[in-house]
C-alpha cells in the first residue's frame, strides 16, 4: 500500500515536538504524512481541556511510501539523525525542503551525510510539549518557531501559514539558535539531578545556573554571536517562573533511560571553548557527567 497523494508535507519522528507540529497543520486542513518507527493510528495533542486528534496511521516502512514530497518537517532527536536517513532517502527529491527541527547549532553539519537530497533549513523550536504515559502529548505553551530569512524557509512558513505555530523569520537567526542553546545547555542539570523547573527556585542551583549560563555566553560570543549580558539571568527567570512541574527532552530521555542529546546540548561549549582557548571549567565537570548518565558503562 502507497502514501496517500494528497499530501506534499510529511512529519519524521511523530514524538512531542512532531505530534504538536502535525496537530497544527490537521487542524488547518494539511494533514501531513506521519513517518516514524513505531506503527500508530492516530496521534493525539492535549492543550488544555482540548484533545486534537490527528489521523495516522504512522508508516513505519520508507519503501511504502512510493513517492517524494515537497516539505519535510524533521522532528527527530539528534541520537535518531542515521535512522531517520532511510525516511530523508524516500521522501526527498532535489526541490524538496527539509526544516530540522532539532536541538544544537550544528544540525546543518549532523544532518547532511544522511540527507543525499533536498535543501536544509535550521530551525528554533521555542514551545514546550511533553509526552504522557498515554501515548498523548501536551502542549504547555504557545507554538513558535524560528527559521533564517531565507527562500527556502519561506517554503516552512507558507506551509505553517494560519495555524497555531507562529514562524518568525530571522536575519539574526544565529544568536536566537545560541540563545536556545543556552537554555538547552542549563537545563542538563535537570538530567543529573531528576527534577524539574522547581529546582532553579534553589539559591544554590541558581547561582550555579548563572556561572554556567555565563560560561557558555563567553563561548557564543567568542563564535561571533551577538547575545547580551542580560541574557543569563532572563533564561534563569524563564526556568524559575515556569511551572515547578516542568520538564524538558534530555529530562524525558533520562527518565526513560534512552541515550541523551548531550554533546549537541552541552558538550558544544567545552568543544567550542577548547578550540578558541577559552576555558570551560563546569562543562568540564558537567559534559562527562552527561555522557556517563547517557553512554554508560555501569
Amino acid at each position: 500500500m502507497n502514501a496517500p497523494s494528497d499530501s506534499s508535507i510529511a512529519v519524521v519522528g511523530p514524538g512531542a515536538i512532531g505530534t504538536a507540529v502535525a496537530a497544527a497543520l490537521h487542524e488547518v486542513g494539511r494533514t501531513p504524512l506521519l513517518c516514524g518507527r513505531t506503527l500508530r493510528d492516530r496521534l493525539t495533542l492535549r492543550d488544555g481541556d482540548r484533545r486534537i486528534t490527528v489521523p495516522g496511521p504512522v508508516w513505519v516502512d520508507p519503501a511504502q511510501l512510493g513517492r517524494t514530497v515537497d516539505l519535510v518537517l524533521l522532528a527527530v532527536k539528534t541520537t535518531q539523525i542515521e535512522a531517520a536517513g532511510e525516511w530523508l532517502t524516500a521522501l526527498c527529491g532535489p526541490d524538496t525542503v527539509v526544516s530540522v527541527l532539532q536541538n544544537g547549532v550544528e544540525q546543518l553539519e549532523r544532518l547532511a551525510l544522511h540527507a543525499p537530497r533536498g535543501r536544509l533549513v535550521p530551525a528554533v523550536v521555542w514551545f514546550p510539549a511533553q509526552a504522557q504515559p498515554d501515548g498523548s502529548v501536551r502542549l504547555r505553551g504557545d507554538m513558535r518557531l524560528s527559521l533564517p530569512d531565507t527562500s527556502d524557509a519561506r517554503v516552512v512558513a507558507d506551509a505553517l501559514q494560519g495555524t497555531r505555530c507562529h514562524v518568525e523569520l530571522s536575519a539574526s537567526f544565529s544568536a536566537l539558535a545560541w540563545r536556545k542553546l543556552l537554555q538547552n545547555a542549563v537545563a542538563g542539570f535537570m538530567a543529573l539531578t531528576h527534577r524539574r523547573s522547581g529546582m532553579f527556585g534553589r539559591s544554590d542551583i541558581a547561582e550555579l545556573s548563572l556561572a554556567y549560563l555565563r560560561e557558555c555566553l563567553t563561548v557564543a560570543r567568542a563564535e561571533g554571536v551577538e547575545l547580551g549580558d542580560e541574557v543569563p539571568r532572563e533564561i534563569l527567570g524563564k526556568f524559575q517562573a515556569s511551572p515547578e512541574d516542568m520538564g524538558t527532552s534530555i529530562l524525558t530521555d533520562r527518565e526513560a533511560g534512552r541515550p541523551l542529546e548531550w554533546d549537541v546540548r552541552n558538550g558544544i561549549i567545552a568543544r567550542r571553548g577548547r578550540a578558541r582557548g577559552i576555558p570551560t571549567p563546569i562543562s568540564d565537570v558537567l559534559v562527562p557527567l552527561l555522557a556517563a548518565a547517557s553512554d554508560g558503562p555501569g
